[in-house]
């Protein structure tokens, strides 16, 4: 019988993975699994859904993703597993009928199985929601990077009627967002153990040994001025409780501060630097931030058009770009020219933050900066993935030192630095370097007092 959940021969699951699947089952059928970046999160979903399948007669898998690209990558993961999965994203005239089609075949009894994979775009369309309300009882629904799906919208149109619920997330707490982060957890479950960080992984053989190197970059005199002026007005914001309580001010100025970190002009230069003696090296990825770099008052560039030029156009380092508006086929075409060194660098943006596995990755170039946890998680844990003959990872990261302030807002950034300071010194921690790493930030932590980190 095809289409129906199945392990595969080659397939032995980690001991963590094997205590997962038991857990998931002690919690009476729900629960979130919290599990560092590529640590086998979709693996231990198929095998829940092939034990459901032999318990209780699974009938419907319905997988929920935030990004196309994570459609592919589930699919090619099910097909291990023995399914034919139903694609219901992009246009509806592809999957509707299909699957009103299936659905009803599955409630008849005249279909074992249904695997359904979607995007949370297409889960929030009325096409999509008049189907899923025939959804039998013995569904499971698994919501991948399930951090997102804490988002109102997103949170209300997940079925109510189906009982058995999986989240996957290295990283379920939303950032800013305790709300959301309760109705997420509300739904899926609470997080069960075991719960995987990073140091795990890699302890257990699932992510490779790395090592680490922060560059230090300065900003520009201007830079400065404007950092220098937004940190004073987010400590009157601190001190106003009414603006706390409205957090948009804040956030407001919050993000200002953060662009003018993630954009830092003398990140290129840092980047000039490295690159200069690296240019026989292939399998890089340079991972860029959202913003421009300021050339002048009247011409501002992406950062990503920034580094692709010097790159390519300057220092002649075979690259290209690979974002989220680069078509699905031409992605896969860039993806098999970086593995078969064509492509000596990737130049990208945002694809490390959500579940892209481009595990041929041995080098990386951070230059996007993020004071966001879960961002900070992902970018540095995917690099990590294995890949044949890749022992270790190594790692660049650019890390903005703070200008020089006056009392009052340096006692401001003392206190924002130290959550941020803290997550490059336990990454550093980890590493090969681990000394050599760390001593590159005491400048840093003995600069604001921050050396009981």
């Amino acid at each position: 019988m095809t289409g129906i959940p199945r392990y595969p021969r080659d397939l032995t699951l980690r001991p963590y993975q094997k205590q997962a699947v038991e857990s998931w089952f002690a919690h009476q059928g729900r629960g979130t699994l919290k599990m560092a970046t590529g640590s086998g999160k979709t693996i231990t979903a198929l095998a829940i859904a092939t034990e459901l399948y032999l318990k209780i007669g699974l009938q419907v898998l319905l997988v929920v993703c935030p990004y196309r690209h994570l459609v592919s990558q589930w699919a090619r993961e099910c097909e291990k597993f023995g399914l034919q999965p139903l694609l219901a994203f992009e246009s509806v005239r592809n999957w509707f009928s299909p699957l009103a089609t299936q659905l009803y075949n599955v409630c008849g009894d005249r279909q074992s199985f249904l695997t359904i994979i979607t995007t949370n775009s297409t889960l929030l369309k009325e096409s999509f929601q008049s189907q899923i309300k025939y959804l039998p009882p013995k569904t499971l629904i698994v919501g991948d990077e399930a951090h997102n799906l804490g988002a109102p919208r997103l949170e209300e149109s997940l079925p109510r009627h189906v009982g058995l619920r999986l989240g996957l997330s290295a990283t379920p707490e939303r950032y800013f967002d305790d709300t959301g982060t309760d109705e997420l957890l509300g739904y899926f479950g609470a997080v069960i153990p075991p719960e995987l960080t990073l140091g795990d992984a890699i302890r257990v053989g699932a992510l490779v040994r790395y090592f680490y190197y922060p560059l230090l970059v300065h900003l520009t005199e201007s830079e400065s001025r404007a950092y220098a002026r937004l940190t004073t007005r987010i400590g009157w914001a601190l001190m106003d409780e009414d603006k706390i309580e409205e957090n948009e001010f804040l956030t407001a100025l919050l993000m200002q501060r953060a662009r003018i970190i993630g954009s830092a002009a003398n990140k290129l230069e840092a980047l000039r630097g490295l690159m200069r003696d690296r240019l026989d090296t292939t399998h890089t990825l340079f991972y860029c931030g959202d913003g421009t770099v300021g050339r002048s008052r009247t011409y501002n560039v992406r950062q990503i058009e920034a580094v692709a030029r010097l790159l390519g156009s300057e220092l002649g380092y075979r690259v290209n770009t690979y974002t989220a508006e680069t078509p699905l086929a031409e992605r896969e075409d860039l993806r098999r020219q970086f593995e078969n060194g064509q492509l000596q660098g990737l130049v990208a943006i945002r694809c490390l933050d959500e579940g892209v596995d481009i595990p041929a990755i041995r080098t990386a170039a951070i230059l996007a900066s993020s004071s966001n946890p879960r961002q900070f998680v992902q970018r540095r844990g995917r690099i990590l993935r294995p890949h044949p003959g890749k022992e270790r990872a190594t790692l660049f990261d650019t890390i903005v030192m703070p200008p020089e302030l006056d009392r009052d807002a340096m006692q401001v950034e003392r206190n924002f630095l130290r959550k941020e300071l803290r997550r490059f010194v336990e990454f550093a921690d980890l590493a090969e370097n681990a000394g050599e790493a760390r001593l590159k930030l005491l400048n840093l932590q003995k600069k604001y007092g921050l050396l009981d980190l």
